[in-house]
């Protein structure tokens, strides 16, 4: 379960700003609290594309969920193609390094970074396995 904090603030006009303290660049606002949830989830998804596309550094995923604050809930997918895209930045490995050890064309390793494309998960698999890793599915109840 990787989640990212976000804070929620009553804003002059009625609404609810919605702000995210690891991805400062997050700005977005809903009507009310379900309406800012469900735009910050497609904003932090947003965010998280762009730092990929760009090269930037995400902050470590965490799972770990303090009482009273509010989160949103990364997707399984989104979850794994980021902590690939954080793996590679760890190592130092680039995508291209990431073709040669997989054989693959770059475009079919460009798309396991793409949050808008569906991989398959034995695509993933195979990239974690050329890393050194593997992934591990956890099941809890909601």
């Amino acid at each position: 379960m990787a989640a990212f904090q976000i804070d929620l603030t009553p804003d002059d006009n009625g609404t609810l700003l919605v702000t995210c303290p690891a991805l400062p660049e997050l700005t977005t606002f809903g009507d009310d609290h379900d309406g800012a949830l469900r735009a910050a989830h497609l904003a932090v998804e947003e965010a998280l594309a762009a730092r990929i596309a760009d090269g930037r550094e995400i902050a470590p995923l965490s799972d770990a969920v303090r009482a009273g604050k509010t989160y949103v809930f990364l997707n399984a997918l989104t979850a794994i193609k980021v902590s690939l895209y954080q793996t590679l930045a760890r190592q130092g490995i680039t995508r291209a390094d990431l073709c040669r050890r997989l054989g693959w064309h770059r475009e079919q390793v460009d798309r396991l970074f793409r949050l808008d494309h569906a991989s398959r998960l034995d695509q993933l698999e195979a990239a974690f396995a050329a890393l050194g890793h593997r992934i591990e599915l956890s099941i809890e109840a909601a």
